[in-house]
């Protein structure tokens, strides 16, 4: 089946051909001194103990701090803990506290302040969704359960140093650490707020919430005492836009400063001269997927699923349709985690795929594939669709609005499904064990319901290895089985793409939300036309 990604994004470029001109820096309603960004979403909360969406995590890693910090290499820096030790046998941490790191209402962390927040994150009537990134720790499951008051495994030790013990080596837990659930808040306004704490934060980041009009807007102020050094700009608007038109639209009238570069816009920027030397990319930690129901017939078979992986020309759609915005997927692990070599990866072969298929005497089978509503999501399964037509299997496409379609593939109603999944934190681990983990069925991750105990085990002992080069021997064990498997189609790793105004400088792609605390970036108003 050929291809025109062209067709896809004509609407769009007619639009922007009007609106393509040189633009200045003067909307009256700009506030001085402030960068614009476009959010797709409204945050649905601003309290770390909550936050379970990427608009909502990207404006707390600006409001609040954590033990630990990643640094430009996806290693582990210091952030309100100046250092930390492990002991040996990978069960203790302990962090020394910087000295004079202050929340909003003028008030010094402590030690204590983390084993609080933490904890909170833990108690049942705080009810995140968060509880799985401390739920190794000694003493959490008594804790979630009410048979404990505390939770052992959290240890104030006078007020600068904090200990936390695991039940068992995990090797992935300082990473999780740079998550927004770890962040530190303070009690005394958690408890005066209440329900009010999640739009009213108070925390330890460069920046403040200033001002939220839910659905319309969000402005965060400079803070002048931050430990980390002061923001080079007064504060940081996030406009929430929906439509990526609309969002495009207000960035080429120079109402937005900074947009993550939708892909129905990219062809247009890319071949423009002027604005192709203001888009910054960087490879995401991600992998795109066809996701194919390994717990009933057909798709129980991994004979089958490979067939399945045979029969599509990821290379060719992801050259053409998708205008090579990513980089081909080996396995589920992003090149950008990996430390290790794959094996040689499914290639492109449909005779294979059509004698796979006959053999089993499968000729003219017939699945369904349900897809969510998004334009460019239902071509590229339309795509998929005639590569498998092409080798005897026939694919009935359903499209669902988002929030049903999640549903769906949740409860393993689909044949074959697309999806992405997203590092919550930059370790091999959170490739595998939520995805393919028998434990993990349905909305744990592993929604193609994937069960081999071999790869279970191998995963276990990654995650409880303490020498890291044993780690990585596990989970290379494990991708290499779950790739023979082919529970997924490895598509792509998805590239970011971002594209900035002219007069803003120093702005930079993050692998990860948590890494954007706003500091970096500014406005060369040389660079700003009047």
């Amino acid at each position: 089946m050929s291809f025109d990604p062209a067709k896809t994004i004509g609407g769009i470029l007619l639009v922007l051909a009007l609106v393509v001109q040189p633009l200045s820096c003067t909307s009256s309603n700009r506030l001085e001194g402030y960068v614009y960004y476009r959010l797709n979403a409204s945050p649905s909360t601003l309290d770390p103990a909550l936050i379970a969406d990427v608009s909502s995590a990207a404006i707390a890693a600006k409001l609040y701090n954590g033990l630990v910090r990643l640094d430009d290499g996806l290693g582990i820096a210091p952030d309100i803990a100046r250092k930390w030790s492990i002991s040996e046998d990978g069960l203790r941490y302990t962090f020394l506290l910087r000295r004079g790191v202050r929340f909003t209402n003028g008030r010094e962390v402590k030690a204590s302040d983390f084993k609080y927040s933490f904890e909170r994150v833990l108690d049942p009537s705080t009810r995140s969704p968060n509880t799985w990134v401390f739920d190794k720790v000694e003493g959490a499951e008594e804790f979630l359960k009410g048979r404990a008051g505390e939770v052992r495994g959290f240890k104030a030790k006078g007020d600068y140093v904090f200990e936390i013990t695991l039940k068992r080596p995990f090797s992935p837990f300082l990473s999780m650490l740079t998550m927004p659930p770890a962040y530190v808040v303070p009690r005394e306004e958690v408890e005066k707020l209440g329900a009010d704490f999640s739009s009213r934060p108070s925390g330890t980041g460069p920046f403040t919430l200033k001002e939220w009009l839910p659905d319309r807007e969000l402005l965060l102020a400079r803070r002048h005492d931050y430990f980390g050094g002061r923001s080079r700009v007064k504060g940081i608007a996030y406009r929430i836009i929906a439509e990526d038109l609309t969002a495009v639209t207000e960035f080429m009238l120079g109402n937005l400063d900074v947009i993550a570069l939708p892909a129905t816009a990219y062809a247009r920027f890319k071949n423009d001269e002027k604005w192709s030397r203001y888009i910054l990319s960087r490879e995401g930690l991600n992998t795109y997927y066809l996701g194919m129901n390994s717990s009933r017939p057909p798709f129980d078979d991994p004979e089958l699923r490979r067939a399945v992986s045979y029969a599509i020309d990821r290379e060719k759609i992801l050259n053409t349709f998708y205008e090579g915005r990513g980089r081909l997927a080996e396995g589920p692990v992003p090149h950008l985690l990996r430390r290790w070599k794959t094996g040689r990866p499914i290639e492109y072969d449909p005779e294979r795929a059509r004698r796979m298929i006959r053999k089993k005497g499968l000729e003219d089978l017939e699945v369904d594939m349900y897809v969510s509503a998004d334009r460019e999501v239902v071509d590229l399964a339309e795509i998929i669709q005639a590569y498998l037509a092409r080798v005897g299997i026939n694919v009935n496409i359903r499209q669902l609005e988002w929030s049903a379609y999640k549903d769906a593939v949740n409860k393993g109603e689909p044949d074959m499904f697309w999806l992405s999944w997203w590092a919550d934190y930059p370790d091999p681990e959170n490739f595998l064990f939520p995805l393919f983990h028998s434990r993990n069925l349905g909305p744990g991750g592993n929604r193609v319901r994937y069960v081999n105990r071999e790869v279970d085990s191998l995963i276990e002992k990654g995650q409880y290895a303490v020498d890291e080069e044993e780690r990585d021997y596990f989970y290379q064990k494990a991708e290499e089985i779950i790739i023979e498997d082919s529970p997924w189609v490895f598509f792509w790793h998805k590239t970011d793409y971002v594209i900035t105004q002219p007069w803003i400088k120093g702005c930079r792609v993050y692998p990860v939300y948590s890494m954007d605390k706003g500091t970096d970036i500014m406005i060369d108003s040389s660079a700003v036309r009047r």
